[in-house]
């Protein structure tokens, strides 16, 4: 373990972001506070500081129990901070990550497979419509 750790970097092997250009981004974007105030990537964590962080899916309110200098397993990771952030708040997350689409077109909803697509045509098909040399 390292005695100073960039915020940036311990947030990216906590987990909270799939990568370190993500976690600095949103650090950029003021989107990562400690006490109220933004913070700067370069920051050095401490234990016992206070985060909240905004993600695209949801809040975090975390407290730094411990250091981390490189990315570890998920269940590893989450006992070196103490997840802070409201029931209501996890609630919302989890009922928004529910209700979107993911954009994955149902089974059997939407574009015809080819199968389909040739019956299609077979059923429709009449004598003398096909263009020109395909008959």
């Amino acid at each position: 373990m390292k005695e100073k750790l960039r915020i940036d970097k311990y947030l990216w092997c906590i987990r909270i972001f799939k990568t370190r250009s993500l976690a600095a981004d949103a650090i950029d974007r003021g989107r990562v506070k400690l006490n109220g105030d933004t913070v700067k990537a370069s920051r050095a964590v401490v234990i016992n500081d206070e985060y909240d962080i905004r993600t695209e899916s949801r809040r975090w309110i975390i407290r730094v129990k411990g250091l981390l200098d490189h990315r570890v397993q998920y269940t590893e990771a989450i006992t070196y901070y103490d997840d802070l952030t409201p029931i209501e708040e996890k609630d919302k997350a989890a009922y928004q990550a529910f209700s979107f689409n993911t954009g994955k077109r149902q089974s059997k909803v939407g574009r015809p497979t080819k199968k389909q697509r040739r019956d299609l045509e077979d059923f429709t098909d009449e004598p003398g419509l096909h263009p020109e040399g395909t008959e």
